[in-house]
């Protein structure tokens, strides 16, 4: 029982994978990172980090690198496709929200992962993973085997550990397809997340570094599909094109964009079985999610912490055991209600206009109680 002195290997230097090797290390155990990458970066991807995975990163100790490279959302606006605000969600007393470059989340974590000891391996390309009775072993790209005493599977998507424990998902395509860029910020753009909602698409932007960086995130239904993965080429015509009919500042934003990134959206079952002896997965290789509520980093910021913690606390085993039991019902809550936004930001005709009139009543009257909703989500503390 405990961490001290035991031997971690995590594979996936991504939000997840450096979390938990910080975490793990903090705790005392000797952490290395096998990460495929020849360094590890990530480029054109801005992130809400909301206050449920804020208090992971304040928990192990980065709280104040984390607040220097990210800036905080003071609302969620709702906008229809015309740009007319329909509700204006405001974040005070909730917490902080964080708008952040990917790149710079991963920042903080590698020096983090480092800092608390950390071995990080790059261009270390892990070729497959079979699980035995007594743990797992892993075979490199490279002829080398690794045999750790405790293996967790931070590897994304696309990971080698998660089809060992529940085989080969088949994702579906949801008729969604995203695209993300990155412009200049123009003048006079707000610290705030705006969501413009329009019949079978929707767009969401948000500033980042500072008010230099604005992040676009814009989503179309469409019944071909594009491939899944973030590195993408788009086509910044076609992305334009999408979005003709939206009004207010979108245009603009969209006129200025000059490179792009698309990529499919598929739904992935949350895994049945996130452990096996000397296995574990989090972050999107255990409970991958569609981007409609701003959760994926938070969730494997989550997942990290939790599975430290425990495997601190009590025996492998059980330790395992009732991490899987802690978090399989979160996630699978939150990736269910980020299913239901899709719904709910694509509404046309009748439906939307009763839902927007709705809403409208509430931003006049109670423009809290919607987020509200959410307090399950962003209130809740896997530190505490």
């Amino acid at each position: 029982m405990g961490l001290n002195g035991r031997d971690v290997t995590v594979v996936g230097g991504g939000v997840a994978g450096l979390a938990a090797a910080r975490a793990l290390a903090l705790r005392g155990a000797r952490v290395t990172v096998l990460e495929q990458a020849p360094a590890i970066s990530e480029v054109g991807a801005g992130l809400q980090v909301s206050p449920n995975g804020g208090r992971v990163i304040e928990a192990l100790g980065l709280g104040e690198a984390f607040r220097a490279a990210s800036g905080e959302s003071a609302a969620v606006v709702l906008r229809d496709a015309a740009g007319r605000r329909v509700l204006r969600m405001p974040l005070a007393g909730r917490g902080r929200f964080a708008l952040v470059h990917r790149a710079d989340l991963i920042a903080v974590l590698e020096r983090g992962a480092r800092e608390a000891g950390v071995t990080i391996e790059l261009g270390a390309r892990v070729e497959a993973v079979t699980l035995g009775e007594r743990g797992a072993t892993v075979r490199m790209a490279d002829g080398g085997e690794l045999r750790p005493a405790l293996l967790v599977g931070a590897d994304g998507l696309h990971s080698r550990v998660r089809p060992e424990l529940v085989g080969e998902a088949r994702p579906r395509f949801t008729g969604q397809v995203a695209w993300r860029a990155l412009i200049p910020c123009p003048e006079g753009v707000a610290a705030e997340a705006q969501v413009f909602m329009g019949p079978g698409r929707h767009l969401v932007a948000y500033p980042l570094r500072g008010g230099t960086l604005l992040n676009i995130v814009a989503v179309e239904e469409r019944a071909e599909w594009a491939e899944e993965g973030w590195h993408n080429a788009g086509d910044p015509e076609e992305m334009r094109a999408a979005f003709r009919a939206f009004g207010g500042p979108v245009r603009e934003w969209l006129g200025a964009v000059e490179r792009c990134m698309l990529w499919g959206l598929f739904r992935h079952p949350v895994a049945g079985r996130w452990h096996a002896p000397g296995v574990a997965i989090l972050g999107d290789a255990a409970h991958p999610t569609l981007p409609f509520l701003a959760q994926g980093a938070c969730m494997a910021l989550e997942d990290a912490w939790t599975l430290a913690a425990l495997l601190d606390a009590r025996p492998d085993e059980a330790a395992l055991a009732a991490y899987q039991a802690a978090r399989r019902p979160r996630t699978r809550r939150i990736v269910e209600a980020a299913t239901a936004n899709a719904r709910n930001y694509h509404l046309r005709g009748a439906r939307a206009a009763v839902a927007h009139a709705a809403l409208r009543a509430a931003d006049r009257l109670a423009p809290g109680a919607v987020l509200g909703r959410f307090d399950w989500l962003y209130g809740h503390d896997v530190t505490a």
